[in-house]
């Protein structure tokens, strides 16, 4: 409960959040790509993700997220999660330009 009202407590308010974990919505690169895009045409600007423990996350962050991702069911140590983060986030920038990377 301490972890998670700092990880509230640390999330500006105006911050659109996501929260990845097991349970949450499964995407594919081109639709984390497309829903990626709708926020920022919606005005979105500022998103933070947020990246569930292995004994997942408070009350608290689940009531704050304003939505979840998944990467699938299985269970990927913090750092690694991270790194597979930031490469999703690379590939949706580049098929949202129609650039090659993703194929």
């Amino acid at each position: 409960d301490r972890e998670g009202a700092a990880i509230v407590a640390a999330l500006p308010a105006s911050s659109h959040v996501i929260l990845l974990a097991i349970d949450g919505k499964e995407r594919s690169s081109v639709s984390f790509s497309q829903r990626l895009d709708a926020l920022a045409l919606g005005g979105t600007s500022d998103i933070a993700f947020v990246i569930g423990g292995s004994d997942g996350v408070s009350a608290a962050v689940r009531e704050r997220a304003n939505e979840t991702l998944s990467f699938g069911p299985i269970t990927l140590p913090h750092n690694l999660a991270r790194v597979v983060l930031l490469e999703q986030l690379y590939r949706a920038q580049k098929i949202s330009r129609g650039e090659p990377y993703h194929k």
